[in-house]
């Protein structure tokens, strides 16, 4: 029997973080929805990390716009399933790993916790390498000093301690507001066909490199829809009620559609500049070899000028250090909510940093600095394998009645769904069979 708990479990280490937010149902639709965006935003911000900028340059440089569909519709696949991940969390006080606990016995709840788990440490390799290339380009140490610099980022989760989630949100929004700003500042500085553009919303697939493409396409599409996200974004977004009517929850439902479709709706923007970018900068020059973001920063240089190659570190910074916020915050649910564990946060970010400095170390090592682009590319393509273990709870927990009720998710939204698992699932085993 699916029973439900009767109060939520706060998330991101209650103990630290407090500020909920209660919206009275009487105040004007523009006054409600300000008040509630921002658990959109946490959400968003993973889906600019440097993995994203990895796979968006490779595909922009070796096959201009012709990639850009994959973007796009990635980043409607990801508004679907975050807010399914949303409504789960505000329809029965439950984030999805909590739900999951209950649902699955104890075999299941380890596949799904070490699933998890995998996603937030490979998007933590790729924070790793970001920031530690943005350490390069912008101070110029070397870049395993730059690897050495990340881990000091526990200081910042630290100094987190006793903020609320509307100091947190402030902080990521400036982060992203750094970020947009940087790439609409790049795109002014070059020359771009805007045709050809559009004709990369076309899906299709570039002839003659089919395998590379394919891995391409799910890197991009792991990158933009990280399983860790859906077990964040239900359990931030409790911090959000609207009180005081008879269709308060309807009501919050609609506010949270918003604040998730507009928050994604500009992290795909932010995605797709960044390969529209490779395109115009690279693609379009002949380079078309572009795998590395510090290759792509010195190429940029001369092709655009020295303010952006600024530019581009700046933002490649900002990307990194959110990521690490919002990864921090998924990490906490998810040991919280399946394992019944709680620690504090700089606890928790110190063993995921730790266990994503030894591949970058390793990595490096081995194959010096040129082996940070396939790094990046593959730990992306690793959360695309990880996202169906998150998927399967997802859906089936909302197209359960009996967990929600009158609000499960309606048919054509689950026909969506799961039309998207057997997608993502057909092409992983496309690429492990190529």
């Amino acid at each position: 029997m699916f029973s439900l708990p009767t109060t939520a479990t706060a998330p991101f280490c209650p103990a630290e973080v407090n500020g909920s937010v209660r919206i009275d149902a009487r105040q004007p639709f523009g006054q409600r929805l300000r008040r509630f965006v921002g658990p959109g935003l946490l959400v968003a911000v993973g889906y600019m990390d440097p993995g994203n900028w990895a796979t968006d340059i490779e595909a922009g440089s070796r096959f201009g716009y012709q990639l850009l569909w994959v973007v796009m519709l990635s980043g409607m696949a990801a508004m679907l399933l975050q807010m399914l991940a949303a409504r789960l969390g505000l329809v029965t006080g439950m984030d999805l790993a909590q739900a999951s606990h209950q649902r699955y016995g104890r075999f299941g709840r380890l596949c799904h916790w070490l699933s998890a788990e995998v996603s937030i440490i490979a998007c933590d390799v790729a924070e790793v390498l970001g920031c530690a290339l943005a350490f390069k380009l912008l101070l110029g140490v070397p870049l395993l000093w730059g690897v050495a610099l990340t881990a000091f980022d526990t200081l910042i989760v630290l100094g987190l301690k006793g903020k609320g989630f509307r100091q947190l949100e402030a902080i990521v929004l400036g982060l992203i507001a750094t970020i947009t700003l940087c790439f609409l500042l790049q795109l002014s500085m070059l020359p771009t066909d805007w045709g050809q553009v559009a004709a990369g919303l076309r899906p299709a697939l570039p002839e003659g490199e089919g395998r590379h493409a394919l891995i391409l396409a799910l890197g991009i599409m792991g990158a933009t829809i990280m399983p860790h996200n859906l077990y964040l974004h239900s359990s931030v977004v409790q911090t959000r009620k609207v009180e005081g009517g008879p269709d308060a929850l309807r009501q919050t439902l609609l506010l949270c559609r918003i604040d998730t479709i507009g928050s994604l709706l500009l992290a795909m923007l932010v995605n797709g500049a960044i390969l529209v970018l490779a395109g115009s900068a690279f693609h379009a020059a002949g380079h078309t070899t572009v795998t590395d973001i510090a290759d792509a920063h010195e190429l940029i240089r001369p092709l655009a000028g020295s303010m952006a190659a600024l530019l581009f570190g700046v933002a490649l910074l900002a990307a990194g250090q959110s990521a690490t916020l919002t990864g921090t915050v998924a990490g906490q649910v998810i040991m919280d909510g399946f394992l019944h564990i709680r620690i504090p946060c700089y606890q928790r970010r110190l063993i995921t940093r730790s266990l994503a400095l030894l591949p970058a170390f390793a990595g490096i090592l081995w194959q010096g600095e040129q082996a940070v682009g396939p790094l990046l590319v593959w730990s992306q393509v690793v959360l695309s394998l990880q996202l169906p273990l998150a998927m399967w709870p997802l859906l089936r927990l909302n197209g359960d009645r009996a967990v929600m009720g009158s609000h499960a998710a309606p048919a054509w939204v689950l026909a969506a769904g799961w039309l998207l698992f057997v997608v993502i699932i057909a092409a992983n085993l496309a690429l492990l069979l190529a």
